[in-house]
């Protein structure tokens, strides 16, 4: 009963909290929080999935920045508020729709690192941020949503990919993991192992034939890519020791010194559902390599296994009794 008693009324410290100026209330955080509007419907809780937009400014109403220029909303699971920053404890005085303004005082955002602290929020200022939440799930909801959303983006990659195989009439090996490959110039010459040293030629494309990547300049140039600084030489890096994206790991050890080979590697064997950079999420990628060069290190050769024991009779059952 106790528990309870403190939880209600912490809840109503954040609703009602201290009242400012200009309709601003105090969240036990330190934030001032106003309403701008007062949707219907359950307010948000703890564990909610809470997608929303966020505008941040100065006093002088300068943007800082904003979702809206970004292009995509913040989405967060609500939890405990730790700090003022974390903006958690306005959450439970907003529902679905509800627009607010939040005054978060820079001086909790710059204690113990105020030599961090920029010239446009001085001391004693407020970071003005104006919050609208666009949408409030369950935490099972949002799961059940995003599994979906995976789902159908694996299944697409999967039907992608074999369209880009049938289109190029390529004819692929496949790996346990999932690696395809076609060595389109084969070499007898010795395979790297993993822990050598192995120099790598090659271009990246995505299935739709555009170059992200590539080790060879005419072939930058070619497709237009800008990198400034970049030299253009075989990569060099050492294999089978997670360096590079697990296709490659997995790929170059089956090619001989001096050999060349097309892998379709699929996005579990590269950079999975997060993506990289320019690389977007759940994207195979074709690489047209070459395998340039080996520096192999010492290897320590596999111990011998014991030699297994030969079923026999015991000595000492067959000994002849001495008379």
């Amino acid at each position: 009963m106790k528990k309870i008693a403190v939880a209600l009324l912490s809840f109503m410290a954040i609703s009602v909290g201290l009242k400012a100026q200009d309709g601003f209330v105090k969240t036990p955080q330190g934030d001032l929080v106003k309403n701008v509007t007062n949707k219907p419907g359950d307010k948000i809780k703890v564990n909610d999935v809470v997608t929303f937009n966020l505008t941040q400014k100065t006093e002088k109403d300068s943007v800082l920045g904003s979702t809206y220029t970004m292009g995509r909303p913040i989405k967060i699971q609500v939890q405990e508020s730790k700090n003022a920053a974390d903006l958690m404890d306005i959450f439970p005085v907003l529902a679905e729709k509800d627009s607010a303004l939040v005054r978060i005082p820079t001086d909790s955002l710059f204690k113990g690192h105020d030599d961090q602290r920029p010239p446009f929020l001085p001391k004693g200022s407020y970071l003005v941020c104006q919050v609208k939440i666009e949408r409030v799930q369950t935490l099972d909801d949002a799961m059940a949503e995003r599994n979906k959303i995976i789902d159908s983006m694996k299944t697409n990659e999967t039907a992608e990919r074999n369209k880009y195989i049938a289109d190029h009439k390529l004819v692929l090996k496949t790996t346990a993991s999932g690696l395809q490959y076609v060595i389109t110039k084969p070499s007898l010459k010795h395979k790297p192992l993993a822990g050598d040293t192995v120099l790598v030629n090659y271009v990246g494309r995505f299935l739709n034939g555009q170059i992200f990547d590539t080790s060879i300049q005419t072939e930058a140039e070619k497709a237009g890519l800008n990198q400034p600084g970049r030299t253009y030489e075989p990569y060099k890096f050492v294999v089978g020791k997670g360096n590079v994206v697990a296709g490659w790991d997995e790929g170059l050890l089956l090619l001989g010194n001096g050999a060349k080979a097309t892998f379709v590697i699929p996005s579990s064997l590269a950079y999975g559902q997060e993506g990289y950079s320019d690389i977007p999420p759940f994207a195979t990628l074709v690489f047209d390599l070459e395998l340039a060069g080996i520096k192999p290190v010492k290897h320590t050769p596999p111990a011998a296994k014991p030699a297994a024991k030969k079923p026999g009779i015991k000595k000492h059952a067959v000994a002849k009794k001495k008379s």
